[in-house]
């Protein structure tokens, strides 16, 4: 369950994505990632608090529907299940072009099928083999973060062959450590956020775990420094060992380093691990778009034949439901990769942000139940409550209102808003149908 968690973050935003944030903000992306981190982490104890005092398959699904009500519920649910059904297409085809690189003559789509069908065929198993695979998955990418930092220790120690040009002095050396301003930094935040999602799903992998209390607990309190130890410091090595004006860093940020400190095969051995991160978060989509809608149909909120389950506890159903909308969203992206796979990326952008900022005010509520109904319950209780809750929910708040006015975000917020008002609408028309 500890290695979902840290596995959850541990994408290929942080081994690729980080250096669009390094190239925008210079070294101070360092201290947006802290600030990204810290939000997360707040976050996901308001979470952890819900979970351990009320386990529910659907994790915050249900605990949305029971604070904040049926309509909030039903838009938190499928708005967090379209996510990742478009989440399972882009890993799908960010694994097809990795593979690509090792088999150039190979289509593109039908790689991206193969992988799809691959992960699928092993959630089909059952739930230990979606937890088996994300083991070794997360391992290798905590693994290659560890490494990665010890080598890049040892070269600003000058204790690595050769090392030369890099250390503190890098911070400052090309421009100063903020050389676009406070408001470049600020605004960095925005995409290293959305870095962070993924931690969520312990939550909702531990309904199926033998104590689900007790895993979220032990799982929440492990990521909480190493996650950001891990974004944190490792975005420091980059910006220490590498120029950070370097067009490598924001190809590669972590090529970038090994090649800096001449790691033979270094290209080679950073592609096979962002293949690695790619196909983690592809399993746990697959994975987590199919508890979702099992979870949905349990209130009504999702059509009844998705509950049906396999003799090994698997809603096969629900898990070929989200796998065909990958399938295709992946051949969208081969015909039409300019208007619809776009569309499609942008309009699930920031919807894991209006999650979040739902999840932070259900927690209030909760608590505030709790409290006077069943305060036994509150075994794990978020920090400083009901203050630092509503810092929470204004920091979160204010995230959403950049992606807004931001011009590299914008397009992102609004196709995310009218996928909300899409969920909304289909909410409406099953009300209505309903009270005929």
């Amino acid at each position: 369950m500890r290695l979902i968690a840290l596995g959850g973050v541990i994408g290929a935003g942080l081994f690729v994505g980080s250096g669009v944030v390094v190239r925008s903000a210079g070294p101070a992306a360092v201290l947006s990632f802290l600030a990204a981190g810290t939000l997360t982490v707040l976050i996901m104890r308001m979470l952890a608090e819900m979970t351990v005092a009320r386990p529910a398959q659907g994790s915050f699904y249900v605990h949305v529907r029971e604070t904040l009500g049926p309509r909030a519920g039903f838009a938190v649910g499928w708005l967090y299940w379209y996510f990742f059904v478009i989440v399972v297409a882009v890993e799908a085809v960010a694994g097809g072009r990795i593979v690509r690189l090792w088999l150039p003559g190979a289509p593109l789509w039908a790689v991206s099928l193969v992988l799809m069908a691959l992960l699928t065929a092993t959630n089909m198993v059952s739930a230990r083999s979606y937890g088996e695979f994300e083991y070794w998955f997360s391992s290798v990418k905590v693994v290659a973060i560890v490494v990665f930092l010890f080598l890049g220790a040892l070269y600003l120690l000058g204790l690595w062959p050769g090392a030369h040009g890099g250390g503190p002095a890098q911070l400052t050396a090309h421009g100063g450590f903020a050389p676009h301003g406070v408001g470049a930094v600020l605004a960095a935040v925005v995409p290293c956020v959305g870095f962070f999602t993924g931690a969520e799903i312990v939550t909702i992998a531990a309904a199926e775990s033998m104590e689900p209390e007790r895993a979220v607990a032990r799982a929440i309190r492990s990521i909480v420094l190493r996650v950001v130890a891990f974004y944190v410091l490792s975005v420091f090595v980059v910006v220490a060992v590498v120029p950070w004006t370097s067009r490598a860093v924001e190809v590669s940020p972590y090529a970038a380093v090994l090649e800096r400190l001449a790691v033979p095969a270094a290209g080679t051995v950073m592609n096979a691990i962002v293949l690695i991160a790619v196909l983690s978060c592809l399993n746990s989509a697959l994975y987590t778009s199919s508890r979702m809608l099992f979870a949905l149909t349990r209130n009504g909120d999702a059509p009844r034949g998705f509950t049906r389950l396999s003799a090994s506890g698997v809603p096969r159903r629900a898990l070929l439901a989200g796998t065909s909308v990958g399938y295709l969203s992946v051949i969208a992206a081969w015909i039409s990769p300019d208007v619809v796979f776009r569309f499609l990326i942008n309009s699930y952008g920031a919807i894991a942000l209006f999650v979040y900022l739902a999840i932070a005010v259900a927690q209030v509520r909760m608590r505030r139940r709790l409290e006077r109904a069943a305060p036994e319950r509150l075994t794990l209780k978020m920090w400083l409550f009901p203050w630092l809750s509503w810092v929470t929910v204004g920091l979160m708040a204010a995230v959403i209102g950049a992606m807004a006015v931001l011009p590299d975000s914008r397009a992102q917020f609004w196709l995310s808003l009218l996928t909300l008002a899409v969920v909304l609408a289909a909410y409406e028309i099953r009300r209505r149908v309903r009270r005929s």
